[in-house]
């Protein structure tokens, strides 16, 4: 078995089924699997019925909650983890032997890594939001819902923020801020479930809203569509040939074209038209209400800076 430690934050409000099989499988490849479940007491009941046979499961520590539910359920797990090398995942991410033995490669020379995530199949809304992904390759790469962590190097810089938008951005900030190294794997392919239709929707503007970590990208996304309105159909038409570049760079790196459908990248100008909107409802959000509605709270921020971070830990040293 890998030397690895898996950690899974769930936090649901009905059952979630799926991932009863998949725990299963995990619990012969993995020997430390960490579900750290924040449902409430009936899900979490259920959850403990069908999987504690198979893995640890447990709640979240009191200390460690926060408003990003994501981020308790790691720290929990983190301080839990048998292994230094942890793959932390969401629910709907699905590793397979191949990529595990890959995070546990690089997590040798590595603190933090950064696969790739790839849906596992295409509705019409998985394909828009490859677009997304697919623009991104082609720039500092994507975010998938995994990530492979040194676990001593995290919890000896105090955790990470659970009051951020974009978690995953933070814990690699702080990783990198505590002077850990920082490996972007666009070559290591993850399988992830697409969302719902519904989840789809509700998850555009708090994706957009994640631009606020960083001024340069929402500064661009914010620009295209005053551009478009002002210039007509020749910028728009500019604008969209532009995505199309852009997500087949992002598709053919690394191997991407075995794993990406082409649909995805003639869809890539649908995806910028919709960051185009997007983006001034998430800036509209923080003006108007302070922020953006997550979990029945409102996160002001979308992640730290490097260099309040780095001021942080250095206090702390």
């Amino acid at each position: 078995m890998p030397a690895l430690s898996y950690v899974i934050p769930v936090r649901a409000t009905r059952p979630v089924d799926e991932l009863t099989p998949y725990l299963a499988w995990l619990a012969r490849e993995v020997d430390d699997v960490v579900v750290v479940d924040g449902s409430d007491a009936a899900v979490f009941a259920a959850h403990h019925h069908a999987w504690h046979a198979s893995v640890r499961h447990v709640g979240v520590d009191a200390d460690v909650a926060s408003p990003m539910g994501k981020v308790g359920g790691v720290l929990t797990g983190l301080r839990l983890a048998r292994h230094r090398h942890v793959i932390v995942a969401d629910d709907d991410v699905r590793y397979d032997r191949e990529t595990l033995a890959r995070m546990e490669d690089l997590l040798r020379d590595a603190a933090v890594v950064r696969p790739q995530n790839v849906f596992a199949s295409w509705p019409w809304h998985a394909l828009w939001d490859a677009g997304r992904s697919l623009i991104a390759r082609a720039f500092g790469g994507d975010w998938p819902g995994t990530l492979g962590v040194d676990r001593d190097l995290v919890l000896h810089a105090g955790g990470y923020a659970g009051d951020v938008m974009f978690e995953n951005l933070e814990l690699v900030r702080t990783i990198e801020a505590a002077g850990g190294r920082h490996v972007r794997a666009d070559d290591v392919y993850v399988a992830r479930l697409p969302p719902s239709t519904a989840q789809f929707v509700n998850q555009r503007v708090r994706q957009a809203y994640d631009e606020l970590a960083r001024p340069g990208r929402l500064a661009v996304q914010l620009a295209l569509l005053p551009a478009v309105v002002l210039g007509g159909r020749r910028v728009a038409l500019v604008v969209g040939a532009t995505a199309i570049a852009l997500a087949e760079i992002g598709r053919r790196r690394a191997g991407g074209a075995q794993h990406f459908r082409a649909r995805a990248t003639v869809l890539a100008p649908a995806w910028v038209a919709e960051r185009a909107v997007t983006s001034w409802l998430a800036v509209a959000s923080r003006l108007r209400h302070g922020g953006i509605r997550y979990g029945g709270t409102t996160l002001k921020r979308a992640a730290t800076s490097r260099r309040d971070l780095a001021r942080s830990i250095a206090a702390r040293a």
